[in-house]
């Protein structure tokens, strides 16, 4: 009998499939596993922060309760004020939403704004969760392929747009591809967006990590903002809450009474113990957090630095930023196949181009995505030796 369930429209969830790939590989203390599939700290909060949770659960009721569907208001006023300084803009608490992480956030908001038999333009490689959850409620993921710098190109993209076209979604920095997003590309898409009265959708989970001084862009500077961006942000990363599931959408108060109606019905409100940390560690952390993207962006630099040793085998570094490298193999077998090699062969776990492009698009046999969050410099330049070895037929 013929699945109709929403599940059974999309596929299974990358790195819980890619997870299955070392069951039965024997590691050893000599060539231990080298991790680069999943871009999450798994290193815990700041001593602080933990307590400031701590504390929390131990003292404060209205912690184990219900709390507001859209949030703590402490929380969303902190966020309206830090984003209205760091991005030259105005935002109010009533334009920020705290949800159940970021996936939670887009969730949400495609809920809020597009319908079955709907579209959403989505850059690829894109991010997986984000096809996944447009599968799932029927809305049509329009592919808008990018060129060889990943940067993908408005024009094109306005060559997509239909009667159907809900919005348009941007990760930046970019989750697969780690590119960074110029701000007048952000700009152009912006006004795309507001010219064809559609949704920009600009998913900055990875900011806290961009190499850029300043705002990345001026979108919030427009008096009308609201009209047409609709933010979404996580605190998994800069934090290390990834278990506490806190994210935020910034948008307008009608689009999040909107979405309000689906996170009623999902979640009821988001973690409150969660939301605390978040809270503490934003009035708290600045010091700590710069340091974390100083780290981060060591890393990209090790990434470069190391890099002409898999070039000089016909390997290419195709972006860079973030979390992220996204490289481009010069083997004849398809990326999905080398993934699972490379674990047998290498002890290297990484994700193939094939997650995160549509199956009918060859660029995704031929690429790799590197998530370097948690290997340091010298497991870098131990990945980069690893892979460098590896040896198979030629395309």
């Amino acid at each position: 009998m013929t699945s109709h369930s929403r599940t059974a429209a999309t596929f299974l969830p990358p790195v819980m499939e890619a997870r299955r790939w070392i069951e039965g590989v024997a590691f050893t203390d000599d060539k231990p596993l080298i991790n680069v599939s999943q871009a999450a700290p798994v290193a815990a909060p700041p001593e602080g922060l933990r307590q400031a949770i701590a504390e929390a659960a131990l003292n404060d009721v209205s912690a184990h309760l219900y709390g507001a569907v859209l949030g703590l208001g402490a929380l969303r006023a902190e966020i309206a004020a830090q984003w209205s300084a760091s991005y030259g803009g105005t935002i109010v608490p009533e334009q920020v939403a705290i949800t159940s992480g970021c996936n939670q956030a887009f969730a949400a908001t495609l809920a809020a704004i597009a319908g079955e038999g709907d579209e959403l333009i989505l850059p690829t490689p894109w991010y997986f969760n984000h096809k996944m959850w447009l599968d799932m409620q029927g809305v049509t993921a329009v592919a808008l392929k990018t060129g060889a710098d990943l940067l993908p190109d408005p024009t094109k993209a306005e060559a997509l747009i239909t009667p159907r076209t809900r919005a348009i979604a941007l990760v930046t920095p970019n989750n697969p591809g780690g590119v960074e997003y110029p701000d007048h590309l952000v700009a152009d898409f912006y006004a795309l967006a507001r010219k064809h009265g559609i949704k920009l959708i600009l998913d900055e989970t990875y900011r806290d990590f961009d190499s850029r001084s300043g705002a990345p862009h001026a979108l919030f500077a427009d008096p009308n903002w609201a009209d047409t961006l609709i933010q979404l942000y996580s605190f998994s990363k800069a934090y290390r809450l990834t278990g506490h599931r806190v994210g935020a959408i910034i948008s307008s108060a009608a689009h999040l009474s909107e979405a309000e109606k689906f996170l009623d019905t999902v979640t009821i409100c988001p973690n409150q113990l969660g939301q605390i940390g978040a809270l503490w560690g934003m009035q708290n952390l600045g010091d700590w957090v710069a340091g974390e993207r100083a780290e981060i962006l060591d890393r990209r630099a090790a990434i470069e630095e190391y890099f002409p040793k898999l070039a000089q085998n016909g390997w290419r570094l195709l972006g860079l930023g973030a979390y992220f490298a996204y490289v481009e193999h010069p083997f004849a077998m398809a990326s999905d196949a080398l993934a699972k090699e490379l674990v047998r062969q290498s002890h290297v776990l990484t994700l193939p181009g094939t997650m995160f492009t549509p199956a009918d698009d060859a660029n995704g046999k031929t690429q790799l995505r590197l998530a370097f969050a948690n290997v340091d410099r010298a497991e870098i330049q131990m990945l980069f030796d690893r892979l460098a070895a590896f040896d198979a037929p030629r395309r």
